[in-house]
């Protein structure tokens, strides 16, 4: 198993924060895109080789991201309609990403086999989560699903900030 934890910068310019292990040292770097439409994060190892690449579908009801692992791998990730649960599925990987009621704790199962499990953390001025991964060939795929998920709950919240203004 191996845990992480992803703190984002309150003040950077287009996404960019590093990623780090339980020991707190820097595993990833995550650099999403400024004034590009749409949006795109590339994910890098601290030795700057790419490991995935996430790009935002443009002009979808619903958010889509497709994603490029490093070894060719790809999937898209999209957020489901429902009402109560929020729901990602993830096309062309067979896993499942399921979150509470409140948006802010997530699990991944494939084969009802849980992968890893995702929680936010209370009381910070940035989004911060812990990762755990119960099989390490699951780490890249992970991180960059939590990235994508993070910035769908990002754009939801500056909707409804909009709207109540």
């Amino acid at each position: 198993m191996k845990t992480f934890q992803i703190k984002q910068k309150m003040w950077s310019l287009g996404g960019k924060f590093t990623i780090t292990d339980e020991l707190g040292i820097p595993t990833y770097q995550v650099e999403g895109s400024f004034f590009k439409i749409p949006k795109t994060f590339s994910i890098t190892d601290m030795q700057g080789n790419l490991v995935s690449r996430i790009d935002k579908q443009f002009m979808t009801f619903l958010p889509k991201f497709d994603v490029v692992l490093a070894d060719g791998t790809s999937f898209t990730i999209k957020k489901e309609f429902t009402f109560f649960k929020p729901r990602y599925s993830i096309e062309r990987l067979g896993i499942d990403v399921q979150g509470d009621f409140w948006d802010m704790n997530f699990h991944l199962t494939q084969n009802g086999q849980e992968v890893a499990r995702i929680s936010q953390e209370w009381l910070h001025l940035t989004s911060t989560y812990r990762i755990e991964v119960y099989d390490n060939q699951y780490a890249d795929l992970v991180i960059s699903l939590v990235i994508a998920i993070d910035y769908v709950k990002e754009m939801e919240h500056h909707a409804a900030n909009s709207a109540s203004n």
